[in-house]
């Protein structure tokens, strides 16, 4: 029972992580606007540094990424404190810690996507993904986002690379050593990373996709002019 009882608490508490509105909030500290009025819409990092400038972009990034490692973090952390519980056995918390951080890891992301600050609205959890990658694997976490440094330095879409980093972390989790519950967190994951980036495939698909380096930031600076 202690240890549903933490678990329950543990989900709890990394959705609530993920929820940090970092992109929303980092939107009226720097330009007194509502990111989810401009550009994709999105609260997470790459519609920050479109629209709210490189600096504010990368802080919304490491913070979104750091969120990711928390949460896997906060997983390991209660569940080495339980150990030292009577009602406890070692052998429960060895079947219980992996699939515990599987579904932190997944609260996180869902936090983050989904709000309960934003009207269940939010980002789409590649930079979060990318921390709990990290933070469960750091061989998987650094193959996906050499993957996305490659793309985004080549094409200059973000989505795009977002989206091969996610694909890659699912090929690199399948082909090296990792528990069923990491490989079952990171299909998981990689698939809702993806399909949160619905649009994004619509537009590529189109040729309509926002590149980096286009005009979002002088349309920001004319709508805090125009509010």
């Amino acid at each position: 029972m202690t240890v549903w009882l933490a678990s329950l608490a543990l989900l709890a508490a990394a959705y609530l992580l993920g929820a940090t509105p970092t992109g929303y909030w980092a939107g009226r500290l720097v330009k007194g606007v509502d990111i989810r009025e401009l550009g994709s819409k999105s609260t997470g990092a790459t519609n920050a540094l479109r629209t709210l400038g490189v600096g504010p972009g990368l802080i919304v990034l490491t913070v979104d990424i750091l969120k990711g490692v928390a949460a896997v973090l906060l997983a390991r952390a209660l569940y080495h404190g339980l150990s030292g519980l009577p009602t406890v056995t070692p052998t429960a918390l060895q079947t219980w810690t992996p699939w515990g951080i599987c579904l932190a890891g997944l609260a996180v992301l869902l936090g983050h996507a989904r709000s309960i600050w934003l009207g269940f609205t939010g980002g789409k959890s590649a930079a979060t993904g990318l921390g709990v990658l990290l933070a469960i694997s750091w061989p998987v976490g650094l193959g996906a986002a050499a993957v996305f440094i490659v793309v985004v330095a080549a094409f200059r879409i973000v989505s795009l690379g977002s989206m091969l980093a996610a694909v890659t972390a699912i090929a690199l989790v399948c082909g090296l050593e990792h528990p069923l519950a990491y490989r079952l967190l990171v299909i998981a994951g990689g698939v809702y990373v993806i399909a949160r980036h619905r649009a994004n495939i619509q537009r590529l698909l189109a040729g309509t996709e926002p590149r980096l380096g286009g005009d979002s930031a002088l349309n920001v600076r004319q709508h805090s002019r125009g509010s």
